[in-house]
């Protein structure tokens, strides 16, 4: 008799990929077993999970219902084996992390010596970019990701929120006014990042569902956030970035939030992330635990990141 397990991770592979030959690549087996277990498990259900076509597997409306559950129920299992093994597994070798540039800096780095001291058999390959880049290809054990997590090639975890704030520096408030509302921005001189990959440099979103968008320009536009800080703590004009880029100087009063009557949209968090496709080894779960450790239950760059001035600046 097949696994019954091992079917509904085929089934699972299936639903995420579309084929049976790309399911058993990722699951280490020949397509002929990866068949075999997934005609075994819908022989066990009494139905049909995939409709089957020349090119593309797409699930049935009972393949739907059933992935729900068997996506919560491998979840647990991988869980429980984590919880299970990760007192026993030593922690060594190399972790290759990547994460994105000023976080990196910012909230990544500083954390790393403790880590090391718990850890002494462990070497950290840190590397920091901005692109989104691609685990298998590059050889990277895991990533941090800001905003949504969209590939069904990792599994990801929610580290903490990322919530949004429009601050200037005080000399450019004093020269230019305090805009009221979000629709007030459009006379201002808006610094834009030109990386993101849920807000166009320039359309800032506000409102929880993003639905009220404001156009917005500037005279400058940078791919890294920290440029755009240093522009904007110089004077230059109004930025809309994650709190834990600009934390720092909203408690310095480098930068002061600003109260607008309509709220940023907030990302969609910050996350830790590693390939689907394989039991994350205990160098990752340890990492991830520790990350989890310090964002939660108030991350960092939200002990007392300042309050929004008063509209009447």
């Amino acid at each position: 008799m097949l696994d019954r397990v091992t079917g509904m991770q085929v089934f699972a592979r299936v639903a995420a990929l579309g084929s049976l030959s790309a399911a058993g690549r990722a699951l280490g087996m020949s397509q002929t077993m990866a068949t075999k277990h997934l005609a075994a498990l819908e022989s066990r259900l009494g139905t049909r999970l995939l409709h089957r076509t020349t090119r593309r597997l797409t699930l049935t409306e009972a393949g739907r219902r059933y992935l729900e559950s068997v996506e919560r129920i491998l979840a647990e299992l991988e869980e429980a084996d984590a919880a299970a093994s990760i007192e026993t597994v030593e922690v060594r070798g190399t972790l290759r992390l990547n994460a994105p540039f000023s976080f990196g800096i910012r909230e990544i780095a500083p954390l790393l010596p403790e880590f090391s001291r718990r850890h002494p058999d462990l070497v950290v390959d840190l590397g920091l970019n901005d692109r989104v880049v691609d685990l298998i290809e590059e050889g990277w054990d895991m990533v941090v990701r800001i905003g949504r997590m969209q590939s069904s090639t990792m599994v990801a975890r929610r580290l903490a929120s990322a919530r949004i704030v429009v601050c200037a520096a005080p000399s450019y408030l004093d020269r230019r006014g305090t805009p009221r509302t979000a629709a007030d921005l459009a006379a201002h001189n808006c610094l834009g990042y030109t990386l993101s990959q849920s807000v166009a440099p320039g359309r800032w979103l506000f409102g929880r569902d993003g639905r009220h968008a404001v156009e917005v320009s500037g005279t400058l536009k940078a791919n890294n956030g920290d440029a755009l800080v240093a522009a904007a703590v110089g004077g230059e004009g109004i930025v809309y970035m994650p709190v834990f880029l600009v934390a720092r100087e909203i408690r310095a009063g480098l930068l002061v939030p600003l109260a607008l009557a309509e709220e940023p949209t907030p990302l969609a968090g910050v996350h830790a992330a590693y390939p689907a496709d394989r039991r994350p080894p205990a160098k990752v779960r340890a990492f991830i635990d520790f990350l989890v450790e310090h964002f939660s239950p108030v991350p960092p760059w939200e002990h007392d990141p300042g309050a929004p001035a008063a509209p009447g600046r």
